[in-house]
């Protein structure tokens, strides 16, 4: 858990790397399975997660990491398409995906390390 994310949030991330967006909807299902499925928000739900001991999931450190993340991570298959048809090369693709992928996963585990030392 060095990003602070547990396995819905991990999950969510994971599905959305071929489309950003769809990790709101990964949530969404991730927290909506239940009987109690319609009784709260997402947001309250998500708010209302925490790990096996009891401390929050969601806290700003680990908020503030997948936003870093998000915006600086390449997670979408359509931009990886165009710049491969742009440059008739997968090469130049897979370079941005791994670079930025790095640096969104560097940047995230930086803010949230830092974060819940100081905090």
């Amino acid at each position: 858990m060095p990003l602070g994310w547990d396995w819905r949030v991990s999950a969510a991330v994971i599905a959305g790397f071929p489309a950003r967006e769809v990790i709101v909807a990964v949530l969404g299902t991730i927290y909506a399975v239940g009987d109690d499925a319609d009784e709260q928000s997402l947001g309250e739900r998500l708010t209302s997660a925490t790990w096996p001991d009891g401390r929050p999931v969601f806290t700003l450190p680990m908020v503030l990491g997948l936003l870093l993340f998000y915006a600086w991570c390449l997670q979408c298959a359509s931009t990886l398409a165009v710049i491969q048809r742009e440059t008739n090369s997968w090469r130049w693709p897979v370079f941005a995906w791994s670079y930025m992928t790095v640096l969104g996963y560097s940047g995230a585990l930086l803010i949230y390390q830092l974060g819940s030392a100081l905090g």
